[in-house]
């Protein structure tokens, strides 16, 4: 029976969050991970803004072996790391459970994953496994996709984020509530919660508006 898992780990326990510690306003998506023959290769979208300053950090660090800009569009830039030695202690638990990950982004302290597992052993593996090599997983939560758990295409942070605008009255002439004082609320920087905003209202408008284009 397939499982969805919704988990949060902390950053410093994920090595694309060690290496990104130096930019705290900055909200990573992970794309995808590709895997090779000797390795897997994360691919992650990042602010435009920022590309030049992390990709100068990504290839000074000591495990990266290379970082490439795939593609730039949208004010976004996707980054390819590829990284030397054993890897990442989390990404082997998922490959070794053979978990596909269908949804990852993550700031300077956590990182928050929708995982898809085959079967429940599969989900008990990559517990196990975390837990060999020291990685706190904190599962949020766990469901059979037939049930309806989701918020379309949004993620948890983007949700709540629109949600809690539109009820402090952000989107409203003229504003009840700035910017600042929502950053505050979340105990995030303006930046960090204004990328929030304008992903989640574009998945927003891609869900509903031009579903059917």
């Amino acid at each position: 029976m397939i499982l969805i898992a919704d988990i949060s780990v902390p950053s410093d326990t994920f090595l694309l969050g060690r290496l990104l510690d130096d930019f705290p306003d900055t909200e990573i998506e992970l794309e995808r991970l590709v895997s090779l023959s000797e390795t897997v290769v994360p691919l992650f979208w990042v602010n435009g803004d920022e590309t030049a300053a992390i990709e100068q950090s990504l290839t000074v660090a000591s495990e990266t072996d290379s970082v490439q800009i795939l593609t730039e569009t949208d004010g976004q830039a996707l980054l390819e790391l590829r990284w030397n030695g054993d890897g990442d202690a989390l990404i082997q638990a998922l490959v070794a459970a053979d978990a596909d990950v269908l949804r990852a982004e993550g700031t300077a302290d956590i990182w928050d994953f929708r995982l898809q597992f085959q079967s429940r052993d599969a989900l008990v593996e990559f517990r196990q496994c975390c837990e060999r090599n020291d990685v706190p997983v904190t599962l949020r939560r766990l469901y059979n996709p037939s049930v309806p758990a989701d918020n379309g295409r949004l993620t948890d942070n983007q949700y709540e984020a629109l949600v809690t605008a539109y009820e402090r009255g952000y989107f409203e002439v003229p504003r009840a509530a700035s910017m600042n004082q929502l950053a505050a609320e979340f105990g995030i920087s303006d930046s960090a919660l204004s990328q929030r905003l304008r992903r989640g209202t574009s998945a927003l408008i891609a869900e509903t508006l031009c579903s059917d284009l």
